[in-house]
């Protein structure tokens, strides 16, 4: 078993540094610490793969979670989202125990619409 020692003075250490876990035991060996550059610890590539979750009844429509992420850096999906009425819609869909009643309701609405196509926009064009 290899107990950790303090990465200053080698000492038993009571804590970690909050940006790159290393371990240290007092205030002053944290302050000669922050004096070097310290940065986050790298994840391992095989770790990031296993985060990413699985669905699990997925469909022939379910959507894969990488292509999901992308969305999060549409500039149109970030400009319809800045309408508070197509947040409202949103907040409203999640909650309902019908959803698919009113989407149908919602797809008349032009505003919801053009978030529809946005969301589409970027994951169809994933898809070529």
């Amino acid at each position: 078993m290899v107990i950790p020692t303090c990465i200053e003075c080698g000492s038993l250490p009571k804590y970690k540094c909050p940006t790159c876990r290393q371990p240290y035991c007092s205030v002053n060996c944290c302050k000669r610490h922050k004096e070097s550059s310290c940065s986050p610890p790298s994840i391992p590539e095989e770790t990031q793969k296993e985060t990413i979750p699985n669905y699990e009844f997925p469909t022939e429509d379910t959507v894969p979670v990488d292509k999901l992420k992308l969305l999060e850096e549409s500039t149109d999906l970030k400009k319809c989202l800045e309408n508070p009425h197509v947040r409202e819609i949103l907040e409203e869909l999640d909650k309902s125990p019908q959803p698919d009643i009113l989407m149908k309701k919602y797809m008349q609405e032009p505003i919801f619409t053009e978030f529809v196509d946005a969301c589409l926009n970027v994951v169809q064009r994933c898809e070529d």
